[in-house]
């Protein structure tokens, strides 16, 4: 096997705690993110339970309106904003130098500094439960007037700033992204022969670096207005209060294909490994995964079909346009297991989990892009559970496929595939349970953001179901979180390449060393590892 040599010298050994606060290698950054990620994820389910558990019975029960509101806004910005987009971004950092064949990230300082700016932000985000008149309370959107100084406090004021810092993290992260991509791709490493999570990084990389500035702009003017004396969204004084909509869903639509073309990427890598056959039809998946991103800031305005300040026929038109790039992925998908010789470790079923639930999310999203029907369902649970088949049954089980993919390289160990599959399960489940009958509570006329719903509503048993299924998710994670203490100690040693994989990180040890290679196969194709594995060295 023809290889190239890489031997630079290696960097000075630090130890413990201090090398993990002070290192600018890709790989313990990447972790870094996971584990930061992993941390708002519990924070933000604990007060998913939170809302749960006050909407299972009619009457206010366990907290007030005001607490209420703090906690389904701050479960949405933890969820959104410090876990989805943080920790697919994290498997970026890990994995795509090792993809390409590249030592490091372009700017490993600039990278270390892109991490430290999320744990800031997000301490300021939750500092506000300490402030006097409690956290961020105006949802996830923040819009004014609900949002204005007249209503909120300081909780406002340090959600926007934490907001800036992550925003400013997740510019910096996809800068350099863009520069590893395109000046440090191994000899061989065409754009064509990248793997499609590399793809998918870059494709969300130019995503964030178009649409988050537009989003920072939002957040200081609402800054302005709150606090010294400006009036962009104020119509009282001649602002515009959806001016503030358009500005923000010019970020947040996009930001959708954020939370979800890398964890596309991941189950992209995943199922050709565990159906042991190449993935169909890799250039049209670029292709679609490039449609995604450009069609991506031409919808934003279908969250604000009922405001009447829309072209809705545009808007609608392409809504259900950019569903045929994501279509495209769907069938090729599909296409890549029919006639596998499928392997069904708990990656595959968490792969598995993603396609069935983010068709569901696909599919009860079109409905809503019908103009008529979502002046009926905006604001109801069914755009909660639209929300949730996404971003959850898609990006949070592509996570989880990634979490255990990727786990024996990170650690050189394996998970343990028992309780790996029960937390599938359990997981499966009870986002099920929880989710589902969301969508008849819409259809029912449940609006969403309520704390409290008359006991004549005849929406109990619903609400009663969804709490359930909501602890049993949260149930889930003592199975992984065991899993992965034991495993770290005493798991079953991986080896350089446990799953057979077809990409470069499998070409060199577990875990990989700071370098990252000794040396690198020839490549040829867009599976060099198989490649070599296998012998194969004609060009195709």
């Amino acid at each position: 096997m023809a290889t190239t040599a890489l031997h630079p010298a290696a960097p000075a050994v630090r130890g413990g705690l201090y090398e993990w606060l002070t290192t600018t290698d890709h790989k313990k950054i990447g972790m870094l993110y996971l584990v930061n990620s992993l941390v708002f994820f519990a924070l933000g389910g604990i007060l998913a339970l939170v809302v749960r558990l006050e909407l299972a019975q009619p009457g206010m029960q366990f907290i007030d309106e005001a607490f209420y509101n703090q906690a389904f806004t701050m479960h949405a910005s933890f969820m959104l904003f410090l876990f989805i987009i943080p920790i697919l971004a994290g498997f970026g950092n890990y994995a795509v130098p090792l993809q390409i064949g590249a030592p490091d990230m372009a700017f490993p300082r600039i990278n270390a500094l892109s991490f430290w700016l999320l744990p800031l932000g997000g301490a300021l985000m939750a500092s506000g439960f300490l402030a006097s008149g409690g956290a961020a309370a105006s949802g996830w959107t923040e819009y004014p007037p609900l949002s204005g100084p007249a209503y909120h406090g300081t909780g406002t004021d340090l959600w926007i700033m934490g907001l800036v810092l992550i925003g400013t993290s997740s510019i910096l992260g996809a800068i350099n992204f863009l520069v590893t991509i395109f000046r440090m791709r191994a000899p061989g490493m065409t754009l064509f022969r990248m793997p499609i999570l590399s793809w998918t990084v870059l494709v969300t990389s130019v995503l964030v670096l178009m649409s988050t500035p537009v989003l920072t702009s939002a957040l200081i003017m609402l800054f302005i207005d709150r606090n010294y004396g400006g009036h962009f969204f104020d119509p009282a004084n001649g602002g515009n209060a959806v001016l503030y909509q358009n500005v923000f869903w010019f970020y947040s639509h996009p930001a959708v294909y954020i939370m979800v073309l890398p964890a596309m990427g991941i189950i992209s890598e995943v199922l050709p490994v565990f159906s042991r056959k190449p993935l169909f039809g890799y250039k049209a998946f670029v292709f679609a995964t490039v449609g995604i991103g450009a069609l991506g800031f031409s919808v934003w305005a279908h969250h604000m079909f009922t405001t009447g300040q829309v072209f809705l026929p545009f808007f609608a038109l392409m809504t259900f346009l950019i569903a045929v790039p994501t279509g495209v992925k769907m069938f090729n998908w599909i296409a890549t297991l029919w006639r596998g010789k499928l392997v069904f470790s708990t990656p595959l079923l968490f792969a598995f989990g993603f396609l069935t639930m983010f068709l569901i999310g696909g599919l009860n999203g079109a409905f809503s892009a019908a103009v008529p029907v979502d002046f009926a369902l905006h604001d109801t649970y069914w755009v909660v559970a639209h929300l949730h088949y996404v971003l959850f049954g898609g990006s949070v089980f592509g996570v989880f496929a990634g979490i255990y993919y990727w786990f024996p390289k990170m650690t050189g160990r394996m998970l343990n595939e028992t309780l790996g599959k029960l937390q599938f399960v359990l997981m499966f489940v009870g986002f099920n349970m929880t989710f589902f009958p969301m969508h008849q509570l819409g259809l029912m006329g449940m609006p969403r953001r309520i704390a409290d719903y008359a006991s004549t509503a005849g929406w109990t048993e619903l609400n009663t179901l969804a709490t359930i299924g909501g602890f049993t998710i949260g149930l889930s994670m003592v199975p992984f979180l065991w899993n992965v203490m034991v495993s770290l100690r005493n798991g079953r040693i991986a080896g350089d390449d446990p799953w057979e994989g077809n990409t470069l990180e499998w070409a060199t040890s577990s875990p990989p060393p700071p370098y990252n290679f000794d040396h690198l196969p020839e490549i040829r194709s867009e599976r060099p590892v198989f490649d070599a594995r296998h012998g194969r060295t004609a060009t195709h």
